[in-house]
């Protein structure tokens, strides 16, 4: 097996809407992608599918190693492999992949937050800088479509923290400020035992608004001549988004269940996305 076709059946058994935004693309710049959400996904499995968390330590360390050899040019597993020949036509930094390890490596030793301010920066680190770097692989021009492309990884993470608040509670994780949970009047234990309670709705609809308020300043900063080369990104943003709306108009179940959409309604907003740009 090749590492391409490695990535490929890699980011396939995610069963993420990325590859659908990806599809779209030329077939270098494809590659480049799915090499790097592979990437992405390694690291991520991790620390999900570890539960000792000492094994997943040595295991995230083990691919910091692994980035040494690749930007040296002698990688070892195949996402590296894949990785070799695109990080440098497409300014991919070992630092913004340490990065990402990084935040993923919160996970192990945190699990609540205190503040939206704390929260930002794990935000940054599984989302914002993975934003950053698939602009570069799309192509930007404006240094502006860095600044929203990182916006919209935040706005990615919220909406996935909102839609998983029940599954990361069941893994002993809250990612809801802990400043909020005390000011909307919600206990850990609301979460942790799936109360679904008002003042919980009422906690979710501000997580919502904010999500929402995050897209729209992520797309004020994308400089309208580049939403062509960036509408992988858009894409995402339409198919995001309109999870984001179904769990409000769902009436926030995600204490209990998972919010998903239905592919045809994926695809339809892929296309149409793409097609008006």
């Amino acid at each position: 097996m090749t590492p391409q076709r490695y990535c490929r059946e890699k980011v396939a058994a995610s069963h993420s809407s990325f590859s659908l935004a990806f599809r779209f693309l030329p077939a270098a710049k494809r590659d480049a992608i799915t090499a790097f959400y592979a990437f992405c996904r390694e690291v991520d499995d991790i620390v999900d599918e570890c539960r000792e968390p000492a094994v997943a330590r040595t295991k995230l360390d083990w691919w910091r190693t692994e980035l040494h050899h690749l930007y040296g040019g002698q990688p070892s597993h195949p996402v590296a492999m894949a990785l070799l020949p695109v990080i440098g036509p497409y300014g991919i930094a070992r630092e913004q992949l340490e990065e990402i390890i990084d935040g993923m490596a919160m996970d192990l030793d945190q699990t609540r937050y205190a503040d939206y301010r704390e929260l930002r920066l794990y935000c940054h680190r599984v989302a914002g800088i993975v934003g950053e770097v698939a602009a570069g692989i799309f192509g930007y021009r404006d240094r502006n479509t860095i600044k929203y492309a990182a916006r919209m990884g935040l706005a990615f993470q919220l909406t996935n923290i909102l839609r998983d608040i029940g599954e990361d509670a069941r893994r002993g994780r809250i990612y809801l400020p802990q400043e909020e949970l005390a000011r909307f009047g919600v206990a850990e234990a609301d979460l942790l035992q799936g109360r679904d309670t008002e003042a919980f709705r009422h906690l979710a609809e501000f997580q919502y608004q904010r999500a929402s308020a995050t897209y729209a300043e992520a797309l004020a900063l994308l400089p309208a001549d580049e939403r062509r080369s960036q509408r992988p990104g858009l894409v995402m943003a339409a198919i995001y988004r309109a999870v984001l709306d179904e769990i409000r108009h769902q009436g926030y179940p995600v204490l209990h269940r998972h919010v998903r959409l239905p592919a045809v309604r994926k695809v339809w907003l892929a296309g149409r996305t793409w097609l008006t740009g």
